[in-house]
């Protein structure tokens, strides 16, 4: 999985921790893994002129999935805002491997590690921490004996772990280079005794050790206590009162040679820690257990399975007929209705791809709020107004023509494709060119230019249309895998 708001290719269907780097005195980093230098140097300033926010992290249940199609997690929505607040667009990258985090920031992969990371001082050794977003404490996480329901308290006691003392020559599985790791080897010094360490790949997310300490797979692990808190309402079956550690500080981190993009930061995380909002979007993450449950439930929980919607195999066929891309088209239907068949708009357009009355009749559509009938319906329509965009020769712009004009009927398209050629642009192209006169026409002197035949349009809404569509798009890719359409 890629990037989010990169560049299409084509949408038609046809943590390294440890001392992993280190730097020379001309701040040259050197990659442990494949001893090549390299530098960079890339602070706010150079990211304000590139207008964009590179940023990693996992997915996972509380940092970034994707549930009933909408891009969700706690890092998400707070990339969101800081990527709002500095006015840049924002461009987040998934690892692949947790391991993967430090070495892709340092090697200039993204500006920022957006992912829970305790503050330890190996790692402060490879980057600098943001302020820290909370604090929690490390717990053991252990399965309770399987007839705990039945068994009086001090039974189930007897039978776990409730000290640190009873780990020595107890393995516990953990990540190789994790915090947790760190801290049972530092433990290990404290009790003058071994804890025999079982590693556990990097590529493995703290939510998936947790589910193999409730399967079965290993006997105990160890998580951050509100991760482990949040598993344990909906596996009662673990126990996770047992500390292993003081409470820490849980961050984003930076490049050591990004001071100005760390004190901007900073600034905002102590503006948003003032606000309810920054609590809220904690508590949806880390407390709301009954939101938590209802999304690991859910066959539209991205972890879950290869779906979007309940409307997926509807789309795939129907996506199939013009050529594109069946997680393109639901970004188009979740943009119109959320997936809701009954929706309908203050101006009469109704079903899952919002069609007109008039529309509907046109392309054959008897009942709007009928699934099949609207997308098969929709699609028609779409392949329709793109043909009216037949001198666009490049595919992703003429999708960008076609939504546009879906949006807002295509005689306002291309009014704005025109006003564009009189003023020194290509009408050709929609990205800076077409786009910024669609956003024109809501000024008098601009429809109310001779060349403009149908007046006056809110040009935002069909601008935000084909943004959202894209980017969503790019949110679906990141969790869902392209199948072959029907």
């Amino acid at each position: 999985m890629k990037s989010f708001f990169i560049v299409l290719s084509i949408i038609l269907s046809g943590c390294t921790q440890g001392n992993q780097f280190s730097a020379d005195e001309n701040g040259m980093f050197n990659s442990g893994k494949d001893n090549i230098p390299f530098k960079v140097s890339k602070d706010l300033d150079a990211i304000k002129e590139d207008g964009v926010l590179h940023a990693i992290t996992i997915y996972n249940s509380t940092s970034y999935f994707l549930y009933k199609g909408m891009a969700m997690g706690f890092e998400y929505e707070l990339l969101s805002r800081l990527a709002e607040d500095l006015d840049l667009k924002l461009k987040i990258t998934v690892a692949d491997d947790i391991d993967d985090l430090f070495e892709m920031l340092n090697n200039g992969e993204a500006d920022l590690i957006a992912y829970g990371l305790t503050i330890t001082e190996p790692r402060k050794k490879l980057v600098s921490f943001t302020e820290n977003h909370y604090v929690t404490h490390q717990a053991l996480v252990q399965r309770m004996p399987a007839n705990w329901r039945s068994l009086p308290g001090y039974k189930i006691d007897k039978q776990l772990i409730s000290n640190t003392l009873e780990l020595i020559n107890d393995t516990v599985w953990v990540r190789e280079n994790s915090s947790y790791a760190e801290r049972l080897k530092n433990l290990q010094d404290e009790i003058g005794a071994e804890i025999p360490i079982e590693h556990i790949e990097g590529n493995i997310t703290t939510d998936e050790i947790i589910r193999m300490v409730v399967d079965g797979e290993i006997d105990r692990t160890i998580a951050d206590y509100n991760i482990a808190a949040i598993n344990k309402t909906f596996y009662p079956i673990l126990d996770i009162d047992t500390r292993i550690s003081f409470s820490q500080r849980i961050a984003w981190a930076v490049r050591q040679n990004s001071p100005e993009l760390l004190k901007a930061i900073n600034k905002w995380i102590a503006k948003e820690k003032k606000m309810d909002d920054y609590y809220v979007i904690y508590n949806k993450y880390f407390k709301n257990k009954k939101s938590y449950r209802g999304r690991i439930q859910s066959d539209f929980y991205s972890k879950n399975g290869n779906k979007i919607s309940k409307y997926d195999d509807i789309i795939k066929e129907n996506a199939s007929k013009i050529g594109w891309d069946w997680r393109f088209l639901c970004s188009q239907v979740y943009q119109e209705s959320q997936f809701d068949p009954r929706s309908k708009s203050w101006a009469g357009a109704s079903g899952l791809i919002q069609l007109m009355p008039a529309t509907a009749k046109e392309v054959g559509v008897t009942n709007s709020f009928n699934p099949k009938q609207n997308i098969k319906g929709g699609v028609k329509y779409i392949n329709r107004i793109r043909n009216r965009f037949e001198n666009v020769k490049d595919s992703i712009q003429k999708v960008k023509f076609t939504l546009a004009a879906f949006n807002c009927g295509p005689g306002h398209v291309f009014d704005a494709m025109r006003l564009a050629e009189k003023n020194g642009k290509d009408p050709l192209i929609w990205d800076d060119n077409v786009e910024d006169y669609l956003l024109k026409l809501r000024e008098k002197k601009y429809y109310q230019d001779e060349v403009v035949r149908h007046g006056f349009v809110r040009g935002a809404e069909p601008y935000n249309y084909v943004r959202d569509i894209f980017l969503r798009y790019e949110h679906y890719k990141q969790f869902i895998e392209e199948e072959t359409t029907i």
